[in-house]
């Protein structure tokens, strides 16, 4: 009877994901979309040099952004979720009122302190155009880290609506509107980061006042300070993170270092190829998150691996057509950006098989982070970092670029395999219903199908567009033969309603 209670209690938190994961699932499909148009539109315009430029600013500010953060992003959605099952309105007011404090303070003094090492930062990519574009990230660094945080405060609520219609719809899609305004009207790269520095203040300015209204509901009562406890978690998490992040943007730096910016700009392109393949990753997720924090303060193992299973699932089913229309079309989909990126096919390909891993092995760092071992996800992050910048130092000089995603993809592979291992026997939490081998029987065929097509197909376009259609009809009609559960039917619904389809 205990056992069909959990399991029951499993299935609706798995509903519940299932709900916030549709409209997460709309929200990076508009946050991916607007992301890879505003590549597109700097690689039209600019060419690849600018779009190293812009990559590698992009980078310091995600970088620097986790500095800032202190891993308090992870603490907030934690430690609210928490505060909530607990109906602790004094602990909840603390964390929130320190977390938010702490991350504005940070973010400030570290930007401040970048402006003013801009012309060193430049000299360190023998590029002195970078200086005034580095005093433009400085001035981001403070709105981007707090936007960041105030959204992650507000998924411990277990609820996906901020985060999604602010993170992932009108930052992303506002930047977009602006950069493009920008680059038609000639101010050229700068003006790509002044649309970055505007979007990211006023998404910051939108996500304060959406979590007032939040906390408003919020009984009133004394704040509880705990920044021991806090802070405990934080750091650990902000290792963990720092060193998470390094992993995704150390070969952008390193390339910029030792190679030029047009080899950032190429092996960036094939990065954004590969991250909007894989763009649904993120808002499971982040779906996932808050639920797997509640259920581990509960202590519901059951439930935590029937939700871990159900988000392994969906992002290795959504995820897979993109697969293989990386791994056959390569060549093909980099001639969208122009000729001088048809050299980064093979990293394409090498990036792909890197995420493909990642996307099997499923959110098991959350897993870990949210049953508070940070300290483990930290050692496995760091481990992967300095793997990662090894195999750089030794492959980028030998083979560039596609040294640079070897590399990578190594040191991915490596992290995400140990911490799904570490999910399942120190955690007891295993993928309920993850369902690989159905996932990869119907990948099978798709990719015959869409290899035949490109011996016969000549022409980028109608071999892209036709490839996509088969792998489409392929993949989902054999994967509706051999059947889908209630749970993928429930998040297909949830996604087809927040885009106005009634089902």
């Amino acid at each position: 009877m205990a056992q069909e209670t959990a399991a029951a209690v499993g299935d609706g938190t798995a509903r519940r994901m299932a709900r916030g994961g549709g409209l997460n699932l709309v929200g990076a499909l508009c946050s991916q979309s607007a992301l890879f148009i505003i590549m597109s539109l700097l690689a039209w315009r600019l060419g690849p040099a600018d779009v190293g430029r812009y990559a590698t600013c992009y980078a310091l500010l995600s970088l620097l952004g986790l500095l800032s953060l202190a891993g308090l992003r992870s603490a907030l959605t934690r430690f609210t979720a928490m505060h909530l099952a607990d109906n602790d309105a004094g602990r909840l007011r603390g964390t929130i009122r320190l977390g938010l404090g702490l991350n504005l303070i940070g973010s400030t003094v570290i930007g401040a302190g970048l402006a003013l090492a801009a012309p060193a930062v430049a000299d360190v990519f023998d590029d002195p155009a970078l200086r005034s574009s580095i005093i433009l990230v400085a001035l981001t660094l403070p709105a981007s880290t707090f936007e960041d945080a105030a959204l992650a405060t507000t998924q411990g609520w277990r609820s996906m609506k901020a985060f999604a219609l602010i993170g992932l719809i009108f930052d992303p899609m506002f930047r977009l509107g602006l950069t493009a305004a920008a680059l038609f009207l000639g101010f050229g790269l700068q003006g790509a980061l002044i649309a970055l520095l505007t979007a990211s203040w006023t998404g910051a300015v939108i996500a304060g006042f959406t979590l007032r209204r939040w906390l408003s509901e919020v009984p009133k009562a004394p704040r509880v300070y705990e920044p021991r406890s806090l802070f405990s978690y934080s750091m650990v998490s902000w290792m963990s993170n720092l060193a998470g992040t390094g992993l995704i943007w150390t070969a952008t730096l390193m390339l910029g270092a030792i190679s030029s910016q047009e080899q950032v700009g190429i092996y960036t392109v094939a990065t954004r190829l590969v991250t909007l393949a894989v763009f649904v990753m993120a808002p499971i997720n982040a779906a996932f998150t808050p639920h797997i924090a509640h259920l581990s303060h509960t202590g519901d193992r059951t439930g935590m691996s029937a939700a871990y299973g159900s988000a392994n699932r969906w992002i290795m089913r959504i995820s897979m057509p993109a697969f293989i229309l990386l791994l056959v079309y390569p060549e093909d989909l980099l001639t969208f950006f122009g000729k001088d990126f048809e050299t980064g096919a093979r990293v394409t390909m090498i990036l792909a098989v890197g995420q493909m891993v990642s996307a099997a092995a499923g959110p098991c760092g959350t897993v870990l982070n949210m049953s508070g071992r940070v300290a483990l996800t930290m050692v496995d992050n760091v481990g992967a970092l300095a793997a990662n910048i090894g195999l750089n130092l030794l492959l980028i000089p030998m083979y560039g670029i596609e040294g640079a995603a070897l590399s990578w993809s190594v040191a991915l592979a490596i992290s995400n395999l140990a911490k799904a291992i570490q999910v399942r026997h120190l955690l007891g939490v295993r993928s309920a219903g993850a369902d690989w081998a159905k996932t990869f029987l119907a990948a099978a065929p798709a990719f015959a199908v869409a290899a035949l097509l490109d011996t016969q197909i000549d022409g980028w376009v109608p071999a892209v567009l036709l490839g996509l259609q088969a792998i489409l009809v392929t993949f989902v009609g054999v994967l509706a033969l051999l059947g889908i559960g209630a749970e993928d039917a429930a998040l297909v619904r949830s996604a087809l309603r927040r885009v106005g389809i009634k089902r």
